[in-house]
């Protein structure tokens, strides 16, 4: 009796051995499913993350150095075009014609947007950089400017004149000079031309050389000046209303002198150089030079 007492005794404690076993081994399996779940859950999570992200991802930034009228104003009315095509434009405003190309050429910034082509290569082979024309945005038409006299055609004799001093815009200028019959220059000197290939000079004008962003200031000085388009607008005159005479649309400058975004040699081809110089080709952009300048500022086709 005793023998099978303790059989019964030994099989019930076996089974609750087994019992709880098998419980152990139950929670083990729970706990392990568990984190499984939880760790399928992050892993779905960082997925959706991820997805999140490339759908809604930060805007690439593309950076560009312009002088402020009308460059910075048509660049800023850019902005929200550029947005919607995955990019933050950002604008740095400089007030003279050196740094713009310098920082481009550094690096320091993607783009320049306030130069025409016969100003960049000047630039290029007078400071060894190596800028490149990525696309013909705008061309803005120089004028002749009362100062202290008002009529081209009752000029005083020894009239002073100021002009811009670079290369490229004091040959413009001489050229608009020469295509209101104030002076006459060498047949030969084209869009190169300096004070030193005038060949006549009947009223003995003395020509004032100035930086081109300084000469829109001289005006009270001298009799005439002949200022760039840009600082003509940034010193409230239209080339269209205020000026005594401008370019016309078939002269020499009208086809040469044609504004551009600049970028560093190897670079034009860039998918956001690209975006830009196609943004500010568009429609749009057209309509609010158009409507903004009326006729200072002519988009270039």
């Amino acid at each position: 009796m005793k023998k099978v007492l303790s059989l019964i005794l030994t099989a019930a404690l076996m089974a609750g051995v087994l019992t709880a076993c098998g419980s152990k081994e139950k929670t083990a399996d729970s706990a392990e499913t568990a984190q499984t779940e939880a760790e399928t859950a992050d892993t779905a999570a960082a997925e959706t993350d991820t997805d999140a992200e490339t759908q809604t991802g930060e805007l690439q930034v593309i950076t560009v150095a312009a002088t402020a009228v009308p460059h910075a104003e048509i660049l800023e009315a850019a902005k929200p075009i550029l947005a919607a095509k995955g990019y933050d434009l950002q604008v740095t405003v400089f007030d003279d014609y050196v740094q713009p190309n310098n920082v481009v050429e550094s690096g320091e910034i993607d783009a320049n947007y306030f130069q025409h082509i016969p100003y960049l290569e000047s630039f290029n082979e007078e400071q060894g950089t190596h800028l490149v024309n990525a696309g013909g945005i705008h061309y803005e038409p120089f004028g002749i400017y009362a100062g202290t006299e008002s009529d081209l055609t009752n000029v005083p004799e020894g009239a002073t004149i100021a002009i811009p001093n670079d290369t490229t815009n004091e040959a413009r200028a001489l050229l608009l000079l020469q295509d209101n019959g104030l002076l006459t220059l060498n047949a030969d000197a084209g869009i190169n031309a300096t004070i030193l290939d005038i060949e006549e000079n009947p009223y003995n004008i003395e020509f004032v050389e100035l930086e081109a962003a300084q000469v829109s200031k001289v005006l009270s000085e001298v009799s005439f000046a002949v200022i760039n388009g840009n600082y003509a607008l940034d010193a409230g005159l239209n080339a269209q209303t205020d000026a005594l005479a401008t370019e016309t649309s078939d002269s020499l400058a009208a086809q040469t002198y044609v504004n551009v975004i600049a970028v560093k040699e190897g670079n034009e081809n860039n998918d956001a150089v690209k975006a830009l110089v196609e943004t500010l080709k568009s429609d749009e952009i057209k309509k609010f030079i158009e409507e903004t300048y009326e006729g200072a500022v002519v988009p270039f086709e």
